[in-house]
């Protein structure tokens, strides 16, 4: 028989269930950015070129394998670099859904779902106004569509997403922007607390309680909008999707080479991202499909 006394100890220091779920968030986002730091490929590929220096130069018995090692990575950072493997891995993500336009969409639309990664938050905070980056697109072609769809409510989903250091959600910024674009204030619908896709769905769910038959729009970059449409499917909304912030301009692109290691490094960072993503929300049970479809 375990004492009691015992029992009451380690009952005292094990999570309940309800414990486990409301941390489950945090511990997914963290290990999620702490494997996106360490597995970032160009990263792991210069560390395994130091490696193999340090091989070589301090231990005698590996030098070989050091110098194999170093010859190894250096010609994989050259392939990634300059190669259009990261255009063949990001060119079936952006050509999973169709190509929309303003036009295309037809009907009543309840809403507009805009992901926040275009906007820069610390910036925006500091400089005042809307700082964004490439992804800019996601955000006029938001503009465009509240135009084309006056009765459509606009939800901007997107907080501080930052591990390390000191950040600024930038979804404030981004509703300032279309307030002075002429959209009415009644219409936004602002969701700063979200720091990855799962919680962009589940918050912004929660927020517009979307009803049977309703048409919400889901504005993304076109290489993130598989996983996005999987975990608002998974959420509870079947949306429909409008890919913006093409990289590619079709398969065109895989076969034209990176004119600098760089942006070819920067390329392939994001697809092996993008792809790990898939894998990961697709384990954990956060979307619907591994690599969802229209």
């Amino acid at each position: 028989m375990v004492p009691d006394d015992l029992i009451e100890a380690v009952s005292r220091h094990v999570l309940t269930p309800p414990q486990l779920a409301c941390m489950m968030p945090a511990m997914f986002h963290t290990l999620s950015k702490i494997f996106t730091f360490v597995l970032q490929p160009s990263s792991l590929l210069w560390l395994a070129f130091l490696f193999g220096l340090v091989l070589r130069e301090w231990a005698p018995r590996w030098r070989r394998t050091g110098l194999r090692l170093s010859i190894l990575a250096l010609v994989a950072l050259f392939v990634a670099g300059l190669s259009p493997l990261s255009n063949a891995l990001l060119l079936p993500l952006e050509e999973r859904f169709a190509t929309a336009t303003p036009q295309s969409i037809t009907g009543q639309v309840a809403g507009i779902i805009l992901l926040g990664g275009a906007e820069d938050g610390w910036v925006s905070t500091g400089r005042g106004g809307l700082a964004v980056n490439e992804a800019a697109e996601r955000i006029t072609e938001t503009a465009r569509l509240a135009r084309a769809h006056p009765e459509a409510k606009i939800v901007v989903t997107g907080g501080v997403a930052r591990l390390l250091g000191t950040g600024a959600e930038g979804s404030s910024a981004v509703a300032e922007f279309f307030r002075d674009m002429g959209i009415a204030p009644d219409r936004l619908i602002v969701e700063t607390k979200s720091r990855n896709t799962h919680e962009n769905a589940t918050f912004t769910l929660a927020l517009i309680e979307p009803k049977p038959g309703e048409t919400w729009l889901l504005i993304t970059s076109a290489y993130h909008m598989p996983r996005s449409v999987g975990v608002f499917r998974k959420a509870g909304l079947e949306p429909k999707a409008y890919p913006v912030d093409y990289r590619l301009h079709g398969a065109v692109d895989t076969t034209r080479w990176f004119e600098s290691l760089p942006s070819g490094l920067k390329r392939f960072d994001l697809a092996v991202k993008e792809w790990a993503g898939l894998l990961a929300y697709w384990l954990s049970g956060r979307t619907s499909a591994l690599l969802p479809s229209p």
